[in-house]
C-alpha cells in the first residue's frame, strides 16, 4: 500500500507542472489566432506593398516614408490627437461628478443610474444615426434654434463644428460606463474621511478635492488610460457623422478612418494600411506609458 502510495504522489507530483498549461491552451489558442497572428501578420505587411488581391513584394520602409509625406495622414493624426486632448479630460471628470451625484441613497435613484448608463448600451450605429438626425440642418436642434431666432448652426457641414459634435457623441455614450467604475471606487472611501474633513469646516468644494481625488486617483488613472486608448482610435462616431469621406475635404478624417479607406475594396493598399496600423498601435502603447508614468511621479511627489 506504501509503495502504490508513493507512486500515486509521484506521478501527480510529474503531472502538475503541465496542467496548468493545459488549462491556459484553449485561451491562449484564441489569443494567438485572433491577436497574435494578426499583429504579426499586420507588422510584416508593413513592409510590402500588398494589395487586396495581389501579394506584393518586400518594399522596406517605403510605406512609411510615404506616410510622412502624405497629407490624409497628418490631418487624421491631428484629428485623433485633438479626440484625445478634448475628449480624455472630460471623460475624467465629468463621470467622477455624474458617480458623486448618484452616489446618494435617495428614492428613485436606480432610475437615474439605469437612465445614464443607457447609452452605454446602445449600439453606435442607433446612437450616431440619432444625433445625425437631430443635429442635420433640418433636425431638432436646427429647428429650436430657427425657432428662437438664432439661425441654423453647421453642425454637421462645418470642419471643427463636425469633430466637436462628434466628441460629444463620445463623451454622452461614455459617460454612463465611466460612473459605473467610479461608483465602485467611491464605494471603498471611508466616510470617515468626510465627516472629519466636515468637523474641521471644509465645504463641499474642499471635500471633493482633498478627501475624494486622492482617493479615487488610481481609478480616475485607470479612466485616463482607456479613454484615451478608446479616444485616439475612434472610428464609429466620426464615420457615422461625417460620412466615408470623412466630411468637408476630408478635414475630419481620423487615422483610423484613414486605415479602413485605404487598406479595403478590391485595390485597397493593405500594406500602406498595416503600416498606418502599426502607427497607431505605437501611439496608443505611447499614450498608456505617458499616463502610468505621470502617475508614478504625482506618487513619488
Amino acid at each position: 500500500m506504501a509503495g502504490s502510495t508513493l507512486s500515486t504522489d509521484s506521478r501527480v507530483r510529474r503531472q502538475l507542472p503541465t496542467s496548468p498549461w493545459l488549462f491556459a491552451a484553449p485561451g491562449l489558442l484564441i489569443a494567438g489566432v485572433f491577436v497574435l497572428y494578426p499583429f504579426l501578420s499586420t507588422l510584416a505587411n508593413s513592409f510590402t506593398d500588398r494589395r487586396t488581391l495581389i501579394p506584393g513584394r518586400f518594399v522596406g520602409l517605403a510605406n512609411y516614408r510615404e506616410m510622412l509625406h502624405d497629407d490624409m495622414f497628418w490631418i487624421g493624426l491631428r484629428n485623433s490627437a485633438l479626440y484625445v486632448v478634448v475628449v480624455v479630460p472630460a471623460l475624467v471628470v465629468l463621470p467622477l461628478l455624474l458617480a458623486l451625484l448618484v452616489q446618494k441613497h435617495i428614492p428613485g435613484i436606480t432610475f437615474f443610474r439605469s437612465a445614464f448608463y443607457t447609452p452605454v448600451v446602445a449600439s453606435i450605429v442607433v446612437v450616431g444615426l440619432v444625433w445625425v438626425w437631430l443635429l442635420d440642418e433640418r433636425g431638432l436642434v436646427n429647428s429650436l434654434l430657427e425657432t428662437v431666432g438664432v439661425g441654423g448652426v453647421g453642425f454637421l457641414s462645418d470642419q471643427w463644428l463636425l469633430l466637436l459634435s462628434a466628441m460629444a457623441v463620445t463623451v454622452w455614450k461614455g459617460l454612463g460606463y465611466y460612473m459605473i467604475i467610479y461608483l465602485a471606487a467611491l464605494a471603498g472611501v471611508p466616510r470617515e474621511l468626510h465627516e472629519a474633513a466636515a468637523v474641521d469646516g471644509a465645504g463641499a468644494v474642499r471635500r471633493f478635492l482633498t478627501v475624494t481625488v486622492p482617493a479615487v486617483r488610481s481609478t480616475m488613472v485607470l479612466v485616463g488610460a482607456l479613454s484615451s486608448v478608446a479616444a485616439f482610435k475612434v472610428f464609429s462616431e466620426v464615420y457615422l457623422m461625417a460620412g466615408p469621406s470623412g466630411g468637408p475635404a476630408g478635414e475630419d478624417t481620423t487615422l483610423v478612418m484613414l486605415v479602413q479607406r485605404t487598406g479595403t475594396g478590391l485595390t485597397g493598399r493593405v500594406g500602406y494600411a498595416s503600416a498606418l496600423s502599426v502607427v497607431v498601435f505605437v501611439v496608443t502603447v505611447a499614450l498608456m506609458l505617458l499616463v502610468l508614468r505621470a502617475d508614478r511621479k504625482e506618487e513619488r511627489a
